[in-house]
């Protein structure tokens, strides 16, 4: 199964995230299929930037977003 999630980069106490494609099955900093987005939870406000084709081509193709990304994407599109 597909999945649309957050992969964690930064250093300690600093996070970013990409927001990637990968396999169910792999670790949460593993190998990703391709990588759709960022989002930076450290600038006020937060950044989000989000490629709107691929995350509807994926969704599309079958891939289900956690609870996290499927809000960042609400929150990016209003």
């Amino acid at each position: 199964m597909v999945k649309i999630r957050l992969q964690r980069q930064g250093k300690k106490k600093a996070p970013f995230y990409h927001i990637v494609v990968a396999d169910s099955k792999t670790s949460r900093d593993g190998k990703i299929i391709e990588q759709i987005g960022t989002y930076n939870p450290m600038t006020d406000p937060v950044s989000i930037v989000l490629d709107k084709e691929k995350v509807e081509k994926w969704i599309k193709n079958g891939a289900k977003p956690t609870d996290t990304v499927k809000a960042l994407i609400k929150k990016a599109n209003a």
